[in-house]
């Protein structure tokens, strides 16, 4: 790979905003190239989403930062639209930049060689030299590590003001149940007519009362005279 001090390789490639980007446009202001395997695979996102959301330090500095692989530009289209990348992708799918680079390198993986890009970046001054190269990249937060490089000022870190959590609505009262309707009261059942009252039996004639048999006369008494003796 390049070291530092060397010049930059003239390069002209299509970028994923439709322009043509080259070394010469570029000469008079300082640049970012950060060369990356592949597009959409898990360690290239998270090192093109870290230039992404940190894109507004490097243009607060004036610097414009690039990303490189061996993609088509159709491949750097649908990777940029995916993840909203608001930097050009630059697709050098004739190998041009990256051989001269020197990040087109040989790679090994469970136990099987090829050829692939070597994840790198370099700053290029103004006048087109390299200044500063990173051979070797880790993805995560290596963004941060370019602009430290270049005196980005820190980010500036939101208030941590917590915002009272909104009161919970008070939930609706529940409508009381409609009170049941009280069942209607069972209309009494008609009183039973009473009986007639039995007609007293008609009481009974008193059996005539015997006369009483008539007395007989007391026989007359004798004469006494008859009884006495003279």
């Amino acid at each position: 790979m390049l070291d530092v001090g060397a010049s930059i390789p003239d390069f002209s490639l299509k970028a994923s905003d439709g322009r043509l980007v080259s070394a010469e446009s570029l000469r008079g202001q300082r640049f970012v190239l950060f060369f990356y395997p592949k597009d959409d695979t898990p360690g290239c996102t998270t090192e093109a989403c870290g230039f992404r959301d940190n894109l507004p330090r490097f243009t607060g500095i004036k610097v414009p930062v690039f990303g490189v692989s061996a993609d088509n530009d159709a491949s750097h289209q649908k990777f940029a639209a995916k993840y909203q990348l608001n930097f050009p992708l630059l697709a050098d799918p004739e190998l041009t930049l990256l051989k001269a680079i020197g990040v087109w390198v040989q790679k090994s993986m469970y136990g099987k060689t090829y050829m692939g890009v070597a994840r790198a970046t370099v700053v290029v001054d103004a006048s087109g030299r390299i200044e500063k190269v990173w051979p070797k990249v880790s993805p995560d937060g290596h963004s941060d590590e370019v602009l430290a490089y270049l005196g980005a000022p820190a980010a500036k870190k939101a208030a941590l003001v917590k915002k009272a959590a909104p009161a919970k609505k008070a939930a609706p009262a529940k409508k009381a149940a409609p009170a049941k309707k009280a069942a209607p009261a069972k209309k009494a059942a008609p009183a039973k007519k009473a009986a007639p009252a039995k007609k007293a039996a008609p009481a009974k004639k008193a059996a005539p009362v015997k006369k009483a048999a008539p007395t007989k006369k007391a026989a007359p008494a004798k004469k006494a005279a008859k009884k006495a003796k003279r």
